[in-house]
């Protein structure tokens, strides 16, 4: 059983009253995420016709355009507020649960997403229950995918929005970066933060085949929220934006740049029998 079964309050009750939903169209950073998402899931995907559940699938953001591209979406979640969002979306059913103790029979999807759930599992045990799930019910050879929290980036968040000269920011950055945990204080809710090697061992621990790892945001998501912090402008569609994206990629083939993305991408198989 997983050493905290129920999904802790404080994260049910941040997502209720935040929109989720606009999260990722809201600011160019926000969006530099989604595209870049979906640019790196539909490189990996099964062609279509094929069965995806998409498990801390939220208000339905992702499991949009993946019912559009033509793939059969089941969404899991455990905000009510967004199964209801994400199953009034034409193509797409959703139902109220949990990453670590999902419904689904064994081996029944093409492709398995897990694009927030481990990042608010501060328990590995939890985290690794929820990857071994997933691997569970992926058909053989059907695709895994998980996203992670970089443990750098909110020294790279308050760098750009914040500063660092305070002690107290200091001190719980220093926290953060030492053992990955993060209480919430500051705009977010309590998660976990991992490095890209942290990911890959509990990926593997969990019985499934060594990850390919994606930073998603690529190292110039800093400076794009910088620029929108302290100028106020919305970078979606300017140069720079394009830059950040140009650079996310550039990136992809060096590992020791994984970890100044924002959010880690693994793209993992279950293991043969």
């Amino acid at each position: 059983m997983p050493s905290n079964p129920a999904v802790r309050p404080e994260i049910i009750d941040f997502y209720t009253r935040s929109d989720e939903a606009a999260r990722l169209r809201a600011t160019a950073t926000g969006a530099l995420e989604y595209t870049r998402t979906r640019e790196l899931l539909r490189r990996h995907l099964p062609p279509t016709p094929a069965r995806v559940l998409d498990v801390g699938g939220g208000p339905g953001t992702h499991a949009r355009w993946l019912a559009e591209d033509g793939y059969t979406v089941h969404v899991v979640d455990p905000v009510s507020k967004h199964v209801a969002q994400a199953a009034s979306i034409d193509g797409v059913t959703a139902e109220l649960g949990d990453a670590r103790r999902l419904t689904a029979a064994a081996q029944t999807y093409d492709a398995v997403l897990l694009l927030g759930p481990l990042y608010h599992l501060h328990d590995r045990h939890d985290r690794i229950l929820a990857l071994t799930e997933a691997a569970r019910v992926a058909r053989p050879g059907g695709l895994v995918a998980a996203a992670a929290i970089s443990r750098y980036s909110p020294l790279l968040d308050y760098i750009a929005t914040t500063g660092l000269t305070e002690t107290p920011i200091q001190d719980g950055v220093r926290d953060t970066l030492a053992q990955g945990r993060y209480a919430g204080q500051r705009g977010f809710t309590v998660a976990y933060f991992q490095t890209s090697a942290e990911l890959r061992a509990e990926v593997t621990d969990a019985g499934l085949a060594d990850p390919a790892l994606y930073g998603i945001e690529g190292p110039g998501w800093v400076a794009v929220k910088a620029i929108e912090k302290y100028t106020g402008a919305n970078l979606m569609g300017t140069d720079m934006y394009d830059a950040a994206l140009a650079a996310a990629r550039l990136a992809e083939p060096h590992a020791t740049l994984t970890d100044a993305s924002a959010h880690i991408l693994a793209i993992t198989r279950p293991r043969p029998v």
